[in-house]
């Protein structure tokens, strides 16, 4: 007891306080707090506007093309193509289901051939289902499925993720405004409680992802339109030349699509009530390596392939301001600073001066993670009683957070020194090693 008074006396000493500041200043106060400020300010402004705005009647009703990207999904992707089938919305959708390497994945191509659209039962329901028999990866399919959609609006789906009934209406509304090229849609995770990795994804899937993009559209800031789960324009698809090659097709098409936004004066909504289902990775082997693959793509996308495209003549300050911050620091140097931070703590740091800072840390972040939980209940959760049952992981989130974070580093180191982005399942390695070289 005497040693613990010793030490807090010590931290709390001119001296003391000094090193607690500079050990945590950098790492939280300067750069995570303000970011957190500002999406919480922007779930406000969005929850103040939604509570006080009358719902409006709209006779906006384009065709809808959603491609669906499908590999080895086998009899699941029936269960994406339903969905689609008994959305409430009154247009015209037409379901394209693209079946990636057709001549090894007959299951796939058998569940997507017997699946029957009955008109009496899903009137302005159309299935053009396309057999790809060689495999070319997630962008070719993409692409011939764009290639045969006739819809004004173009969705890119996973063969693997199912919809709320109203995701195509409350999605569909937000082109009626003409500077939308894109709309992000929400993910919630499907196998919640299938293990405690799919417990803590579920969480952090809520939180930033699905409450983070709600307040960053509201000052147009949405960073990524999901690969599993996107609409675009197709007239503006086809003018800057559809989905490219490489890994990461998400953030590459997002970030292409924010090139013009200077230019044309673009804006890319976040819409929260339009919400698919999907499965996340169930064991840490396989979460770790989905992370591999996605982080690994941020430092390949952001560093190597899209450096000259970000500049503030092209993305417009706020977005330029927005990418270096939460793309360049938060995604691609922070990960460096909280692993060589954690390891010289650890190697450096005596044993119960450690134990007091690391509390101190944790503490600091379980307040940011209840205070984002609590916000998400109160004002952001469609489904509150689902929801709610997520608090049981709010303290271990932020220890769930380190893992990713210092995990993000070892993932960019991949990159780095074995282009680890042409290692992916994403794509065949000759479309890989075919495409340009960055």
């Amino acid at each position: 007891m005497e040693q613990l008074y010793s030490l807090l006396s010590a931290l709390m000493g001119t001296d003391g306080l000094s090193r607690l500041f500079f050990m945590l200043f950098p790492l939280f106060l300067m750069f995570e707090l303000p970011l957190t400020i500002m999406v919480l300010l922007g779930v406000l402004r969005w929850f103040a506007r939604r509570r006080t705005s009358v719902p409006k009647t709209s006779l906006y009703r384009p065709k809808v093309s959603c491609i669906i990207t499908c590999y080895s999904e086998g009899m699941d992707v029936q269960t994406t193509l339903l969905s689609l089938c008994e959305q409430t919305y009154p247009g015209h959708i037409e379901m394209i289901p693209v079946v990636d390497g057709a001549t090894m994945n007959q299951p796939t191509l058998s569940a997507v051939r017997s699946f029957y659209v009955d008109p009496l039962l899903y009137p302005r329901r159309h299935l053009r289902p396309i057999a790809k028999w060689q495999r070319g990866g997630r962008v070719s399919s993409l692409n011939a499925g764009l290639a045969h959609a006739s819809g004004e609006i173009v969705m890119a789906l996973d063969g693997d993720t199912s919809f709320d009934n109203n995701m195509v209406s409350a999605i569909v509304r937000n082109f009626e405004d003409p500077s939308v090229p894109a709309v992000a849609g929400s993910l919630r995770v499907r196998n919640v409680w299938g293990s405690w990795v799919t417990a803590m994804q579920a969480l952090e899937y809520v939180l930033s992802i699905h409450m983070s993009k709600i307040g960053l559209a509201e000052w147009n800031l949405v960073n990524n339109v999901s690969g599993a789960f996107g609409a675009f324009r197709r007239s503006f698809l086809m003018k800057i030349g559809g989905w490219n090659t490489h890994t990461a097709e998400d953030l590459d098409l997002t970030l292409r699509i924010k090139s013009y936004f200077k230019r044309y004066d673009l804006k890319i909504p976040f819409e929260p009530e339009a919400i698919g289902h999907t499965d996340a990775p169930a064991t840490l082997r396989q979460f770790l390596m989905q992370r591999l693959r996605w982080d690994g793509d941020l430092f390949f996308l952001y560093v190597r392939k899209h450096n000259h495209n970000i500049n503030p003549d092209l993305l417009g300050w706020r977005s330029f301001l927005m990418i270096l911050v939460s793309g360049f620091f938060f995604q691609l140097v922070l990960p460096f600073i909280i692993l060589i931070y954690t390891l010289l703590a650890l190697f450096i740091l005596p044993g119960k001066t450690l134990l007091f800072l690391f509390a101190l840390i944790y503490l600091l972040y379980l307040l940011i993670t209840m205070l984002l939980f609590g916000a998400m209940l109160t004002m952001v959760s469609d489904r509150p009683r689902q929801d709610v049952t997520l608090a049981l992981l709010v303290p271990v989130f932020p220890l769930f957070m380190l893992l990713i974070r210092c995990w993000s580093a070892v993932a960019m180191l991949n990159e780095m020194f074995r282009r680890g982005h042409e290692e992916t399942s994403m794509a065949p390695w000759w479309v890989l090693k075919r495409a340009t070289r960055f």
